[in-house]
């Protein structure tokens, strides 16, 4: 019970916090198209926010300017902005420096709610071009899963036809052995690349 409340306390906060970058940025972005204030509201918010406010982080020109990208890129896009409060501003930020299109974010602001990953982990996936082999695979949807969240929950819902691996540090030539030996040593990494709804049940198992 205190694991719970201190999860949605901290989901509560965090809703609060990425809501009041998203309502400075709307602010801003509203005021710079204002041809009597421009871009000398920057400059003011941020005198304003250091006398005022002093303890609060990321209100300088560069966070504000961010907060500013941050609502102009979602705002007219009324399924995905809903979203963005249920991750990370840390994990927004890189989502939204690292990808380049609306669906690109998307999949990986999805990916994060669903798998709840950490900055390392979404940088891992962002960097081995996760979405673009899911959109580029054929393969077949994972049935247990789909008949579970359906096709439209799709991170993690699609065996892909191709799996980054690089993180094995394998040898150009190498056995099987090698490669289950790999496996089972970078098992977080692994899980991770294949999708986390996904269990390891053991080294050796009979379906039997």
């Amino acid at each position: 019970m205190i694991e719970t409340r201190r999860n949605n306390a901290y989901k509560k906060v965090n809703e609060e916090l990425i809501s009041l970058y998203w309502d400075f940025g709307k602010y801003i972005s509203e005021k710079v198209n204002d041809a009597n204030w421009g871009e000398k509201i920057i400059d003011k918010l941020v005198e304003f926010m250091k006398r005022e406010y002093p303890t609060m982080k990321g209100f300088n020109r560069r966070g504000i300017y961010r907060m500013k990208q941050f609502y102009e890129t979602y705002k007219d896009y009324p399924i995905v902005s809903p979203l963005v409060t249920q991750i990370s501003w840390t994990n927004n930020l890189m989502i939204l420096s690292m990808t380049k299109t609306i669906e690109e974010k998307e999949f990986y602001i999805r990916m994060c709610i669903k798998n709840n990953y950490s900055k390392r982990e979404l940088d891992r996936q962002i960097n081995s071009g996760y979405f673009h082999r899911y959109m580029l695979s054929d393969g077949k949807a994972n049935e247990s899963l789909v008949k579970v969240v359906g096709e439209e929950d799709y991170p993690n819902t699609r065996i892909l036809d191709t799996y980054s691996l690089e993180f094995l540090d394998l040898p150009n030539q190498y056995s099987e052995k090698d490669l289950k030996k790999a496996i089972i040593s970078n098992m977080k990494d692994f899980i991770l690349e294949i999708g986390k709804d996904f269990t390891f049940v053991g080294e050796e198992y009979n379906k039997k």
